[in-house]
């Protein structure tokens, strides 16, 4: 009898069984032939379709339990579609299977070439993937890995410190100053070759000296490290811009993105230590020991006029109130300040660049109530409220050259300018005469 090979089915019939009674593998098998026997003609007759190998041989699997029989029937064909059905239909006819009712139940007819065709997808995609791997690279990748290979070669060592630079170092007129030699190889990674390292906050005598000929980018970590390193810097080296790598990040580790973001994003040194003395820094001690002075000396003199006022006789205290009330109110709250006296024509002398520039800045000012700061070369430190003009006066002592408002000069800021070594002072009207104070003062309208 021929036999068909699992390998060459095309479809498998699965069905299941549920006898009533206890049965042998034997006793199913013989229902299948013996019940299915004339049933579908000559062509579709199961014994013969074995014997011609276009039926395979018949799996049957069953479990008995508590005297009842339960299992699976599977059954290989190389027949067509159709044929396979009828055939699957078929053994649903079956009711006895020896002496017990019995039911079949086909579950599904499967196609197999289906299962292999899934089978050979997924091992074509590991197969693929693996090629892959193992294959050579295009020209692209073959000329990245050769430049980010040279690059990584052109690290070189700057001054008797052997500090780590780019090599550009010497060529270049500008400079980035960076903490460590893993910070310089991320960078050359990226194409920019003028980065000396620091190599912690011991810092070389010869970056100190290349700073003074260069201009140069502090560009620190995003982390409390990189603060102290702009304070050592600060304090030792000529800078003129400070960039910083985003919170948290490490100039090393940052990608190309962010490493240009940071370096277009850098900041003058002059707004850095105005933008670090607004977050709170500690007021120096002189200026502390002037506002208390002011302070006591106001509390004190309100005091005293108050007093002498109520023992006055009644005439002399109205002829007191009325001198009082002709006096300058600003001028009675600091009775104790004397100015030096300036002439007119010094308090209010600026040159042309200067003079268009705070006009310029005036006129875009009104109405705003702000105030626009600037350093010595007229650049712009930054814009502030009025509102917060005083506070920021109070916690600096210099970096500002001129400084330009929507509001009115009177005498408590022009105590606060002095004391934070402000040169010239623009507002929309003033309280305080030319000759009244150190520093240059001046309204909107007499530019």
């Amino acid at each position: 009898m021929g036999k068909i090979s699992p390998v060459s089915a095309k479809y498998i019939i699965h069905a299941t069984i549920s006898i009533e009674g206890v049965v042998d593998r034997p006793d199913v098998i013989g229902a299948v032939f013996g019940q299915t026997e004339g049933l579908l003609g000559a062509d579709l007759e199961l014994r013969e379709l074995q014997r011609s190998g276009r039926i395979g041989r018949i799996e049957v699997t069953y479990d008995t339990k508590g005297g009842k029989t339960h299992g699976t029937i599977q059954i290989p064909s190389s027949l067509d579609k159709a044929e396979t059905a009828i055939v699957a239909a078929a053994l649903e006819v079956i009711q006895r299977i020896g002496p017990c009712d019995a039911k079949i139940a086909i579950q599904k007819l499967e196609d197999v070439r289906i299962s292999k065709r899934k089978q050979i997808i997924e091992r074509a995609k590991e197969l693929l993937h693996a090629w892959i791997d193992t294959s050579m690279p295009d020209s692209q990748e073959l000329s990245d890995e050769v430049a980010h290979s040279v690059r990584m070669m052109e690290i070189q060592e700057y001054g008797k410190d052997r500090t780590p630079a780019g090599p550009a170092i010497l060529e270049s007129d500008e400079i980035i100053v960076v903490e460590g030699r893993a910070d310089v190889l991320n960078l050359l990674k990226y194409g920019i070759n003028n980065a000396i390292a620091l190599n912690g906050t011991n810092i070389p005598a010869d970056v100190v000296d290349l700073c003074k000929q260069k201009t140069v980018t502090l560009f620190v970590d995003g982390d409390r490290g990189g603060d102290l390193i702009i304070k050592a810097m600060l304090s030792v080296a000529d800078i003129d811009y400070i960039a910083k790598a985003p919170d948290g990040k490490e100039v090393e580790e940052i990608t190309q993105k962010e490493i240009l973001k940071a370096l277009r994003g850098r900041i003058a040194v002059e707004q850095a230590k105005l933008e670090t003395n607004e977050k709170g820094e500690q007021q120096p001690v002189q200026q502390q020991e002037n506002q208390q002075g002011y302070r006591e000396n106001f509390n004190h003199a309100e005091r005293r006029e108050s007093r002498d006022i109520h023992n006055r006789p009644r005439e002399n205290r109205d002829r007191g109130r009325e001198s009082r009330d002709n006096r300058d109110s600003r001028s009675r709250i600091r009775p104790e300040i004397r100015m030096p006296r300036r002439e007119p024509e010094q308090q209010r002398s600026f040159s042309p660049e200067q003079a268009a520039k705070f006009k310029k800045t005036g006129e875009e000012l009104v109405g705003t109530r702000g105030a626009c700061i600037f350093d010595e070369k007229l650049n712009v430190l930054g814009k502030v409220p009025l509102t917060e003009l005083y506070g920021t006066l109070k916690n600096i002592n210099s970096g500002i050259e001129a400084i330009v408002f929507d509001g009115s000069i009177d005498r408590e800021l022009v105590m606060l300018a002095e004391n934070a070594n402000v040169k010239i002072l623009i507002g929309m009207e003033s309280s305080v005469r030319p000759g009244e104070a150190r520093l240059k003062i001046a309204t909107i309208a007499e530019l």
